[in-house]
């Protein structure tokens, strides 16, 4: 039986994630902020199984509190999928906005610390677990200009993983990261149209990843098959970036 804890489950990528690995008898603890709608046909499919949490990242306490109640009301988890960032807003670094840049900061890092504090330590005494972060492209070669917010999030996340890799492999634990290329799902509701358009054009594949093309490399990372890979960032970008 797995246990899955997945924060920002209630993204495309998190609800496609979920449907995918799910098996009868696992349980999936999914946070997502503000969107638990996009969690409900889960939930009824799979009634009892799929735990829905709303929870704010960037308020400390209660991310405590949810990591908390997850570690005294669940197993250790088997599985654990960190997937929440704020959208990418592309903005002149002249006009760099601090407050924006510690809150993202808090969703995507200081949260993975938080609860990898929390579980990884008893995931290492099961001698077991599979840890999996999401990355951006972005981070290969030369990043799109007015993302810096965004690339030194994710660089700080990236630097967590390999960290984390490094010091769990002895106990069986593997820590891993995706890196797509855009991908057209609602995290693009804040980018222009045409930078999308334009992106799929570029891409030798002419047109951008789906979710359909990263959940499956996902899963392959989480899964049993995968238990000698770890330290491993694999780009899903259709050629557009090679590491």
């Amino acid at each position: 039986m797995a246990v899955y804890l997945i924060t920002g489950a209630s993204s495309d990528v998190g609800a496609a994630l979920i449907e995918r690995v799910y098996r009868e008898g696992d349980t999936v603890i999914a946070q997502g902020a503000g969107d638990l709608a996009c969690l409900a046909p889960l939930c009824s499919r799979w009634p009892g199984a799929i735990c829905a949490y709303d929870v704010d990242l960037t308020d400390a306490e209660a991310l405590d509190a949810f990591a908390q109640e997850v570690a005294e009301r669940y197993p250790t988890p088997t599985h654990l999928v960190h997937l929440p960032a704020l959208r990418v807003i592309n903005t002149r670094f002249k006009k760099f906005d601090e407050e924006r840049f510690e809150r993202d900061l808090s969703v995507q890092v200081r949260s993975a610390v938080r609860l990898c504090r929390q579980f990884l330590p008893e995931m290492a005494k099961a001698k077991q677990g599979r840890v999996l972060f999401m990355l951006t492209s972005y981070l290969l070669g030369a990043p799109p200009k007015n993302t810096a917010a965004y690339i030194m999030v994710k660089s700080a996340l990236h630097g967590l993983a390999k960290s984390l890799a490094a010091d769990y492999a002895p106990f069986g634990i593997t820590v891993n990261c995706v890196m797509p290329s855009m991908m057209e799902t609602k995290f693009l509701a804040d980018t222009s149209n045409l930078i999308v358009q334009a992106n799929a054009e570029a891409n030798p594949m002419k047109r951008n990843a789906r979710v359909e093309d990263v959940v499956p490399a996902m899963a392959f990372l989480l899964s049993e098959e995968a238990r000698f890979i770890t330290g491993v960032t694999l780009p899903v970008t259709g050629g557009s970036a090679f590491l």
